[in-house]
């Protein structure tokens, strides 16, 4: 398994309550395969708490990549819906949670800045 794959799990082992998931109830299963063999995480997700176990179990939902496309992704190399998109990962269940897990992945590295106030309507001088 990547380094990044690794620390991520860890790091969501460590976190407990996260406000950005607010009080979200989920459970969810990361199924990554690599060389014929598939790793399971399980991830469950109480009022925002956040417990993960390295073992298969029901899910509401389940995300299944390759272990190199989850390591992108838990690096910040990849964003998750992108690679939804591509089939780079795929989404067993209810798809809606994807949009509020993303929260948890890292950043994207190397994406511009976006700018704090909208011009979009203004009249230029």
């Amino acid at each position: 398994m990547g380094d990044s794959t690794a620390a991520f799990f860890d790091e969501m082992s460590k976190r407990g309550q996260e406000p950005l998931l607010g009080r979200m109830r989920a459970t969810v299963r990361f199924d990554l395969e690599a060389h014929g063999q598939t790793d399971h995480w399980l991830m469950g997700i109480r009022d925002g708490v956040i417990e993960v176990a390295h073992q298969n179990g029901e899910a509401d939902v389940i995300l299944r990549a390759d272990r190199v496309a989850f390591d992108a992704i838990a690096a910040g190399r990849t964003n998750a819906m992108a690679a939804a998109l591509r089939g780079a990962l795929t989404i067993d269940g209810d798809a809606r949670l994807l949009v509020r897990l993303q929260r948890l992945f890292p950043a994207p590295v190397g994406m511009p800045k976006t700018a704090g106030a909208r011009s979009v309507g203004r009249r230029r001088s």
